[in-house]
């Protein structure tokens, strides 16, 4: 029995040890399947991550590619712009590129060290007035050989530096006043005395100069620095800045003339020898419009200025008495210049560009003199509208204006002053320099806002100070130069340079 016992033992051994060793545990099994698929996962993760980061790579090289043909396509149409220029200046208003055909032109940018970088395709226009050429317009279009796709164009205007780029551009010494607030480069061949505000530049060409009561200095500063005076914009004040010849800067009288005559302008013949002519009124019109009329009568009134001192005896005749119509009359769109041989009165609302010039070129023993006597304004204010007024010698504010007056444009005194001359009626001047009583409530006036630019030979003013008082013209004065205009002048314009360059650039 027990050696029965021992089989069946022997037997139930032997059956659970070879069990125990062919089939494994079922967490065993498990565990091995769970390991691959981390391994899997984790290789799937780290493939996304590699890929992404790889992707990322490309792209970024990509757009480094393509930021450089952008930024190379900048530099390639920069340098047809430079060419174009260049080209101008020895071949002068030549729009063709000197192939006598229209355009586009390609310009080919080399590489210094071999090769080309890319090419620019320019197009040039001249923008003309009575078939005179104002501007040249360049527009050149970069593309760089690293990528074809990517171009950059950019637009420039090619033509000298216009006066309009100033608020004041003066030949002789001045003194701006404390009520003046100046927007705009200031600018004069002489000394400077700066009492009021700017927010730009105010050159003077002086490096000292004799500053003396006329001037708001007492005592008397003998080597005053070319700008001085109680201003609080001192921080943008230079002395010994290079000097501006006004008389190379003077537009040709005489051509402006046959430019009316024989371009497509408007020409007014001098009044001289018509019976009870005393000169032309022009009233502008907000549509493209403007009257003339011929002045009959003036009324005369005692004045005084700093250069010729009185005109005692009733003798600045300035005050229109009487007129009659002689048309109305549409600005010329091709030819936008109105020249008169006499003496002129402008006011208005003016519409589209137009200069107007008063002289007698051909009679050197007679100088003209232009008169402001209202507002001018323009019909719109975003450059589509400009004034510019050429005087043959003064451009002057009568006494009969508006007591808060407003101007817009560009007014150019060629040989003479700009400004409002002194009026009173004080009892403490003689009966003959005294306005009198139908006058006298004009003698001061509150404001003048002039919007453009005043270019003057002789010292410019509109106020006048009696002791520490304005006793005559305006009380408070703003002046703010036009800066659509100074890219954009009408047709004419006097140039602050003889140098031709870009005075527009940007990216189209």
């Amino acid at each position: 029995m027990n050696h029965e016992l021992r089989g069946m033992r022997h037997a139930k051994d032997d059956e659970i040890r070879p069990a125990s060793c062919v089939f494994p545990p079922v967490s065993w099994r498990a565990q091995r399947g769970v390991t691959t698929m981390l391994v899997i996962a984790f290789m799937g993760i780290f493939l996304l991550i590699m890929g992404t980061i790889t992707s990322y790579a490309f792209q970024q090289a990509k757009y480094g590619r393509a930021l450089y043909g952008r930024e190379q396509a900048l530099t390639i149409a920069e340098a047809g712009l430079e060419y174009y220029r260049w080209f101008l200046a020895h071949n002068p208003n030549n729009l063709t590129n000197g192939t006598g055909q229209s355009g586009p032109y390609t310009y080919t940018v080399s590489d210094p060290e071999g090769g080309e970088l890319g090419s620019a395709a320019l197009s040039v226009a001249g923008n003309s007035q009575c078939g005179i050429i104002q501007s040249i317009d360049i527009t050149s279009q970069g593309t760089s050989n690293t990528n074809l796709v990517f171009t950059r164009t950019l637009l420039a205007r090619y033509m000298r530096q216009s006066v309009a780029a100033y608020s004041y551009l003066l030949n002789s010494n001045v003194w701006a006043g404390s009520d003046r607030a100046i927007t705009g480069q200031y600018f004069s061949n002489g000394g400077i005395r700066m009492d009021g505000t700017n927010n730009s530049d105010v050159s003077s060409a002086k490096t000292t100069w004799v500053c003396n009561s006329s001037y708001g200095c007492s005592p008397t500063q003998s080597s005053a620095p070319g700008v001085v005076g109680s201003g609080s914009g001192s921080a943008l004040w230079h002395s010994s800045a290079a000097s501006i010849d006004f008389a190379g800067i003077a537009t040709n009288l005489a051509n402006l003339k046959t430019y009316a005559q024989t371009g497509g302008g408007l020409y007014f013949a001098s009044s001289t020898g018509v019976v009870d002519s005393r000169g032309y009124h022009l009233i502008f019109k907000s549509n493209g419009t403007f009257d003339v009329r011929r002045v009959t009568s003036t009324t005369g009134i005692p004045s005084y200025n700093s250069q010729t001192g009185w005109t005692t005896g009733a003798t600045e005749y300035s005050i229109i008495a009487g007129e009659t119509l002689l048309g109305n009359y549409t600005i010329p769109s091709s030819c936008s210049l109105i020249f008169l041989e006499d003496r002129v009165w402008i006011e208005g609302v003016v519409k589209g560009k137009v200069t107007v010039v008063a002289a007698t070129p051909s009679d050197t023993g007679t100088t003209i003199d232009v008169y402001l006597p209202n507002n001018i304004t323009y019909a719109a204010n975003d450059g589509t509208s400009g004034l510019t007024v050429m005087a043959e010698r003064n451009v002057l504010i009568p006494l009969n204006v508006p007591d808060t007056m407003e101007i817009h444009g560009i007014f150019s005194a060629h040989s003479g002053r700009y400004g409002r001359n002194f009026y009173t009626n004080s009892s403490s001047y003689s009966s003959s320099q005294r306005v009198g009583s139908a006058w006298a409530s004009y003698v001061l006036r509150s404001q003048l806002t002039t919007v453009g630019t005043v270019v003057s030979n002789a010292r410019t003013g509109t106020s006048w100070i009696c002791g520490s008082t304005t006793c005559s013209g305006f009380q408070t004065r703003i002046d703010a130069y036009d800066q659509l205009q100074a890219t954009n002048p009408p047709p004419f314009t006097p140039s602050a340079s003889t140098d031709y360059g870009f005075v527009l650039w940007r990216e189209q």
